[in-house]
């Protein structure tokens, strides 16, 4: 709601939601209107856009409902419990002609365009390997926050890979604007109650050569700021890129090392990255992220993360978890 509160094309006008205490409490925080049916909101508010942030699995039912009433949808990364069900949010939402987008913001951080603008010049040559870390919380974080299902694979798809890998799986196709063609994994279980993984590690090679390690979990301790451990690397022919990003922090350094003429004299670089305190989920990228969608239903423009991009990102994690079953390399389908 924050991040809504700061886009001017934007007014929410009402909240769905099943469990009374939360709905009703919801709605009088933010003055909006309350229901307990989506059908029922859906006739009498007709929304522009549905913002759909539901257990993985209610998601694609919610999405094809709201596209069949002409409703643009932004559905919570990672879109459901499957590529397959992903697909069909995709395929309803091209029938009906609206607009669908999901949650891929890292995209829209200053620091990855610049990753990406870099990686496109050449500085570093071609891209050899690239590393992606990402540890975010423990288990218990959904407990916290009233979210069991996210540790019932069922209902959430998954766990660290499947709920934060895909953020950085996004953000190499992206980065590199290639695409996964097969993948190794290893899943570490260390909770004993639950039937999601508490750590994945994979390798992802790309159809051009580029070989990503990823270390994801939610094994990162309690003290460290933002309760989030997170790296980007690129290592090229000529040079390598590296970034710790602040998440919701607004101080952001890009580190460039490389051999290439347009760096002579000053072959290893920082550049600093000061971005706006901006409140509400993800920060600056959060809000960025909301108002380019705002801006392509309004203006008939494309979102910069289509449902394709979110299909394609299920399907590495997919052949991720049967690589790890398996014990062997997987073909990512396409």
């Amino acid at each position: 709601m924050a991040l809504f509160a700061q886009i001017p094309a934007l007014r929410v006008v009402a909240v769905v939601e099943q469990d009374p205490v939360l709905r009703e409490a919801f709605a009088k925080e933010f003055a909006i209107n309350g229901y307990a049916d989506l059908d029922v909101m859906l006739k009498k508010e007709k929304p522009g856009i549905a913002a759909i942030f539901l257990p993985h699995i209610d998601c694609p039912a919610a999405a094809i409902k709201c596209a069949r009433q002409g409703v643009h949808v932004m559905v919570e990364k990672p879109m459901a419990v499957s590529a397959d069900a992903a697909q069909s949010i995709v395929t309803a939402t091209r029938t009906a002609k609206v607009k669908m987008t999901t949650g891929y913001c890292w995209r829209l951080h200053p620091v990855a365009r610049e990753i990406k603008r870099l990686v496109a010049s050449g500085i570093i040559g071609d891209v050899i390997g690239a590393e992606g870390r990402c540890a975010a919380g423990r288990l218990t974080r959904y407990l916290d926050g009233h979210s069991p299902w996210m540790l019932e694979k069922a209902k959430s798809g998954g766990g660290p890979i499947y709920n934060l890998g895909v953020h950085w799986i996004d953000l190499f196709r992206w980065i590199l604007q290639d695409e996964v063609t097969e993948v190794s994994g290893q899943n570490v279980k260390i909770n004993q109650r639950y039937d999601i993984e508490d750590n994945s590690f994979a390798h992802l090679r790309f159809k051009r050569g580029t070989m990503l390690a990823l270390d994801i979990s939610y094994t990162v301790p309690d003290s460290y700021p933002y309760g989030r451990e997170l790296y980007i690397g690129l290592r090229g022919t000529r040079g390598v890129l590296s970034w710790s990003p602040a998440y919701e922090g607004q101080k952001d350094v890009l580190h460039i090392c490389s051999d290439d003429p347009a760096m002579s004299g000053s072959p290893v670089r920082s550049m600093e990255f000061n971005l706006e305190g901006v409140k509400g989920y993800s920060g600056y990228m959060g809000r960025e992220y909301v108002r380019a969608f705002a801006d392509a239903v309004r203006t008939g423009g494309e979102p910069p993360i289509s449902g394709e991009d979110g299909v394609a990102a299920l399907r590495v994690v997919e052949a991720v978890y049967q690589a790890a079953a398996e014990k062997r390399w997987v073909a990512v389908k396409s």
